[in-house]
């Protein structure tokens, strides 16, 4: 089975293009834990322009699977990520005039600014995951600072169309393998939909998706609860998939 986690970051972007106190990310993290989310995702941003401080606290206290906090590699994020004490930390490259995150963080590049936070998540034993390109390099610069995961970054994949499409599956089908082989965990994200995910999910080493944008856009049509479903029944077609021959899923 593929962990599914909900990423409730455009729950608290709804709140605050009010700045009311609704809707409430935690109980939106509750409740799609119900509906069959194995864990909850959000991202504590230099501008917390989405999540902020104390919805990160309140989903320590208030979720009862896994907590993973996206967050860039700086002296701050590390002091906060030790009182929360989250299960993950997962590393992300962050601009502040980015629309979203734009592509992978570049390991070998931030090495220095990555080790502190790597030996803080061995002494509080929290699972250390970065969010990388299918970058052999990359891989293997993950594995040799401390990262017990990776997750792949699948934008390019996600907004790719026919035949480049299938190249940037190609990709990520060979940097999944890649990671493994070098004993990390392996796990995927960014623009995944319940179509374009099929395909992802096919790839036999992915432990996990992480999806946010998606499941929000679709929970406002058909509710919460009906997205989290929808996107669970997605990834289980891709995990049936493994047995049948390679096809581009997201044609289907």
């Amino acid at each position: 089975m593929i962990r599914f986690h909900v990423n409730v970051d455009h729950v608290a972007t709804v709140r605050n293009a009010r700045g009311t106190r609704y809707p409430d990310p935690v109980l939106a993290a509750q409740l799609c834990e119900q509906a069959g989310a194995d864990g909850i995702t959000c991202h504590l941003r230099e501008d917390r322009r989405h999540i902020r401080d104390d919805d990160v606290f309140r989903l320590r206290t208030s979720i009862d699977t896994v907590l993973n906090l996206e967050m860039a590699a700086t002296e701050e994020m590390a002091r906060i990520a030790e009182k929360v004490r989250p299960d993950v930390i997962t590393l992300v490259p962050e601009r502040r005039e980015e629309q979203t995150t734009e592509g992978g963080l570049d390991v070998i590049e931030n090495r220095k600014a990555i080790q502190p936070i790597s030996e803080l998540c061995e002494r509080l034993g929290i699972k250390l995951s970065l969010f990388v390109e299918a970058d052999e390099r990359q891989l293997a610069a993950s594995k040799a600072v401390g990262a017990r995961q990776v997750e792949l970054h699948t934008g390019r994949y996600c907004d790719a169309t026919g035949a480049e499409a299938d190249a940037q599956l190609v990709r990520l089908r060979g940097g999944a393998r890649r990671a493994h082989d070098l004993g990390l965990g392996v796990a995927a994200g960014h623009g995944l939909t319940r179509h374009n995910l099929i395909a992802v999910a096919g790839i036999d080493v992915i432990e996990e998706l992480n999806i946010g944008h998606a499941v929000i856009a679709d929970a406002v049509i058909v509710g919460l609860r009906e997205s989290v479903r929808g996107f669970r029944d997605a990834i289980m077609r891709g995990v049936h998939s493994r047995s049948e021959p390679a096809a581009d899923s997201r044609r289907r």
